[in-house]
Parts: C-alpha cells; sequence; structure tokens
C-alpha cells in the first residue's frame, strides 16, 4: 500500500483514526469534508472533495462513525480502499479484515472471523472465532461477541453489550448500551437490557 491515507469525514471518530495511523508511521494526503466551517482536525488541514472522487484519491477511509452515511458514500465513490489497524489489536491470521475498514487499540479477533467492508471495531472489543461481521457495521468499545454470532449489515452494537454464542444481529438494528444478548435479534429492532428485550423498530428509510 502507498503510504499516504486519505480520510472523508473530519470527525471525533477521524481523531482516532488520525492516532492509528500517526502510530504505524502512515502519512495523511488529505482530510476531505463537506462541512466549510469545519478547516482542520488535529492541525491536518481539510479540504472539500473534489465534485467526483471516483478515482480522485487513493487510499480512501470512511472517517464517519454514521452506518448509514458510509455505506452512501461507498455506493457513490468509485476508488481505492485502505484499512486502518491499530498495533496493539491481536487479529488472527486465519480470520479476515476488509477494506475501509478500522480496528481500534485493544481489539481482539479470534480465528475464522470475517469482518466485511467499511465497518468500525472499537476500542478493546473482543470477536470470537467463527464470528462474521457484515459490511457497515459498528461494533463499540468493550464489546464482547462470543463464537458462531453474525452481525449482520449496519447493525450497531452499543458500548459494553455482551452476545452469546450462535446468534444472529438482524441487519441495520442497535443494541444498547450494556445489553445482554440470548436470542437472535430481527432487522432494525433496537435491544436494551438484560436480558435485552425489544423496545421499537429502526425505520427502514432513516
Amino acid at each position: 500500500m502507498d503510504n499516504k491515507v486519505t480520510l472523508y469525514g473530519a470527525s471525533g471518530h477521524g481523531k482516532v483514526i488520525i492516532d492509528i495511523l500517526e502510530s504505524q508511521g502512515i502519512a495523511i494526503a488529505s482530510i476531505l469534508d463537506d462541512n466549510p466551517n469545519i478547516t482542520e482536525l488535529l492541525s491536518y488541514p481539510t479540504v472539500k472533495p473534489n465534485s467526483t472522487v471516483d478515482n480522485a484519491y487513493t487510499n480512501l477511509i470512511f472517517s464517519i462513525g454514521n452506518n448509514k452515511i458510509r455505506k452512501m458514500l461507498a455506493a457513490k465513490i468509485n476508488c481505492a480502499f485502505a484499512k486502518a489497524i491499530h498495533p496493539t489489536a491481536i487479529i488472527s491470521n486465519h480470520s479476515k479484515v476488509n477494506e475501509g475498514t478500522v480496528v481500534m487499540a485493544g481489539v481482539v479477533i479470534n480465528p475464522d472471523t470475517i469482518v466485511g467492508k467499511h465497518c468500525i471495531i472499537n476500542t478493546g472489543a473482543v470477536i470470537e472465532h467463527d464470528c462474521v461481521i457484515e459490511d457497515f457495521v459498528h461494533i463499540s468499545p468493550n464489546v464482547s461477541l462470543a463464537g458462531n454470532v453474525l452481525v449482520s449489515e449496519g447493525a450497531h452494537v452499543g458500548i459494553g453489550a455482551s452476545i452469546i454464542q450462535g446468534v444472529k444481529i438482524g441487519k441495520w438494528s442497535t443494541i444498547g448500551a450494556g445489553a445482554v444478548i440470548l436470542k437472535d435479534v430481527p432487522d432494525y429492532a433496537v435491544v436494551v437490557g438484560n436480558p435485552g428485550k425489544i423496545i421499537k423498530y429502526n425505520s427502514a428509510n432513516e
């Protein structure tokens, strides 16, 4: 990989990605943001994206926490994507982390796990063997996934949540902070508590 990465999104999430890249000696080529009122991020100047980003940038990472915005941008932009993995993360050689994904400090990903595209695996999360994390998922800090868990596209697993083995988390669902998930979660469901209970459903059109 060329030793320069472009970030799209001058956000708090972007600050963490900058820290990951700096810790590995990877240069920031540029930081893109559509908001003209944002002029810098951690002393790096920001610029407005080209009218067409396609093939204009290499090694792009969406530094945006919102799962749906990352999906929207990925559908519009055709370019080479990078990934950012903190040097303290422990990732099995028998697992795979796909393009555009960011893995934060202290994460553990065990064998035969597949992490999809443009995901966020946040600080201190533990993902056990044989899990599948589909595209545009956010696994928050200190989440624990037991073996054989499927987290479907766009789901957000909140900070400190625990999911037992063999459970399926539906697409674009939300797992609340500290929730304990003992059974499958339907698509778009919002689940909180211990044991987890559905309190509402996200809109498919949000």
